[in-house]
């Protein structure tokens, strides 16, 4: 049986003493609720985080008694991978071979014992929580994108409008700037605007023809 780490690059790490025991626990999520007059009501929410812990030491020399492999790590070198485990940021894979354990985690404490007459070697108190990737549902998102398309009300024009005429039979542009813009000396502005609907002749207006005035 092996008991060992592994990171997001396929690099391992193996734990060169296999911990007496190790301790998995699963709890039910719950939201818990308080209604008035009636108390408190629990109401179940999935599974939650599972927590694996577990205890073992990094030895100063091989032993083959309790060592799984002959090449172990310095001590010291060891704890600094804990270490380095423990602040990173990216989930590592937890596997012991030879059972169904073999899942995403994250190292959430990691406590170091020296003791003495065991010169040399570091003992460790190790705890993972099991990771999981949050999701975002497309399906959601598209509803959601949906019902905001629907809600969605329309913008206000900001753009000015522009007044238009329609020409009426003995209507003059003079006339015409008199009665809408209040000043028939306005009635050039108006041609400049028109020139290519009235042509050359700013007194060939005819009856249909649709102006612009601002």
């Amino acid at each position: 049986m092996e008991f060992s780490l592994m990171d997001g690059k396929g690099k391992k790490f193996v734990f060169p003493v296999n911990p007496e025991e190790v301790t998995i626990s699963r709890q039910k999520g719950f939201d818990t609720t308080t209604i008035l007059s009636y108390g408190e009501f629990d109401f179940p929410q999935g599974e939650k985080v599972k927590e694996i812990s577990f205890s073992s030491f990094f030895p100063q020399e091989y032993n083959p008694s309790y060592c799984t492999y002959e090449d172990i790590p310095d001590p010291q070198e060891a704890m600094n991978t804990l270490n380095g485990f423990l602040l990173s940021q990216k989930p590592l894979r937890f596997i012991i071979t030879g059972t169904s354990v073999n899942v995403p985690v994250i190292v959430a404490s990691h406590n170091t014992t020296f003791r003495g007459g065991e010169y040399g070697d570091v003992n460790f108190d190790l705890s993972l929580r099991t990771w999981r990737e949050m999701k975002v549902s497309k399906k959601a998102g598209a509803t959601g994108s949906k019902a905001a398309a629907v809600n969605k009300k329309p913008r206000t024009d900001m753009k000015e409008k522009k007044k238009t005429y329609t020409v009426k039979s003995g209507d003059s542009l003079s006339k015409i700037a008199k009665l809408e813009l209040g000043d028939s000396s306005q009635w050039t502005r108006i041609y400049q605007l028109n020139k290519k609907v009235i042509g050359q002749n700013p007194n060939a207006i005819k009856p249909g023809q649709k102006l612009v005035l601002s």
